[in-house]
């Protein structure tokens, strides 16, 4: 199962991508580490977004998509164009997505029974909040 975790900063989508398959997991390099919103207030470029997120899924053959919820209230709240990019991604047809809280995250990841360290992965250091939302995607 290929899982694309998810975290929304700004207008931007950070991405990584986490394969499991005979209980090994595997980090394949993507393309590219985040989509970008260009312009939130043009239905346009939401739609670009939208399709470019499509073909990384299709691209990929990405299972589900795990997206870091944010707040929408206080003052670590979301903006506007991180919010068109969740609904963006959760409107793409056939394509199962979750989003997850981040005290459900770190939950999951203290009751892991792997233990990875992001250090080890080959990712970029933006990338380590995306890489633990997929990640605890297969550790219930």
């Amino acid at each position: 199962m290929r899982v694309c975790g998810v975290e929304i900063k700004a207008d931007e989508a950070v991405i990584c991508l986490v394969a499991l398959d005979n209980n090994l997991y595997d980090i394949p390099n993507l393309r590219v580490p985040k989509i970008a919103l260009q312009k939130g207030t043009d239905s346009e470029h939401i739609r670009k977004f939208q399709f470019a997120f499509k073909k990384l899924v299709e691209d990929y053959k990405i299972d589900a998509v795990v997206i870091k919820e944010r707040a929408t209230k206080g003052k670590f709240s979301g903006g506007s164009q991180g919010f068109k990019i969740e609904a963006a991604i959760q409107l793409i047809d056939d394509l199962q997505v979750e989003l997850v809280r981040a005290n459900v995250i770190k939950e999951k990841l203290n009751k892991a029974q792997v233990n990875i360290d992001f250090r080890d992965t080959g990712l970029k250091q933006f990338q380590q909040n995306a890489f633990e939302t997929a990640f605890t995607f297969f550790n219930p």
